[in-house]
């Protein structure tokens, strides 16, 4: 079905409008925040009983360039991945350097993270796709960011012929040791934020993303930052619902040939 050119018009307007800030509109707007609505938890809450995968502790034997500078001069977007495995602490340092938390401020208020968020609301959850990574199953997992744990939510199943399909065909994702997908769950910016919410929480996940490439580099890895996907069935993938929380944002991780 075609979109006539007088819809496509409006929407690339609204596109264009939710890109300009709106902070302006919230003089005129109360909050759930301002109403002292209670805030949405800073984590999604999940089954107690799911079997938890605890995260070692990382330290700089994993780090292979520790210069930010290098690092800022080779950072690129790689699409060929070894065959070599992620081992569980590259992964846990880079779920630490993307949405790990160093620290809880307030009553359950806020998170001190690497990453900046407007806020501080942290709108994102992270799931994996586990390809490639030693100690764990192949399948989809969840990070908890409070514990620094994964749980493990699907299994394989078929999931690599499933993301090839979701993604356009980029076989370089099903390749990858692990896939990145990060998901929205909008409502813990509008608490605080309402109609202004949108465009920060989307360079959130900018933030987000720059933090992998970067931390991707220092220990040998490569990325590849993916918004070309298709919405409907990567949010069934990771089985969410797609109001309330739905995917923004991929990025495959795995190892490369280093530049010299």
């Amino acid at each position: 079905m075609k979109i006539s050119c007088d819809k496509l018009q409006k929407f690339c307007v609204q596109g264009r409008n939710m890109m300009k800030s709106n902070f302006n509109l919230l003089k005129e707007i109360e909050t759930d925040q301002s109403k002292e609505v209670p805030q949405p938890p800073l984590q999604k809450p999940y089954d107690e009983n799911s079997e938890k995968t605890e995260l070692p502790e990382f330290d700089e034997s994993i780090i292979i360039d520790d210069s930010l500078l290098s690092c800022l001069k080779k950072r690129r977007s790689h699409r060929k991945f070894k065959s070599n495995e992620l081992s569980l602490k590259e992964l846990s340092f880079l779920l630490w350097a993307t949405q790990g938390v160093d620290d809880i401020r307030g009553d359950n208020y806020a998170t001190l993270r690497p990453i900046p968020s407007a806020g501080a609301r942290h709108p994102f959850e992270t799931y994996l796709l586990i390809n490639n990574v030693e100690g764990l199953k192949k399948g989809i997992y969840r990070y908890l960011a409070l514990s620094h744990e994964l749980i493990r939510t699907i299994n394989e199943g078929r999931i690599e012929n499933d993301i090839e399909k979701i993604t356009a065909k980029q076989k370089f994702i099903v390749t990858a040791p692990v896939l990145f997908i990060w998901a929205c769950i909008p409502y813990r910016g509008e608490w605080r934020y309402s109609m202004a919410s949108h465009k920060v929480m989307l360079l959130d996940a900018g933030h987000i993303c720059q933090n992998l490439y970067l931390a991707a580099e220092a220990i040998g890895c490569g990325t590849c930052a993916i918004a070309a996907y298709e919405q409907e069935r990567i949010d069934a993938l990771v089985e969410i619902d797609g109001e309330d929380e739905f995917v923004v944002y991929m990025s495959p991780v795995g190892k490369v040939e280093q530049l010299i």
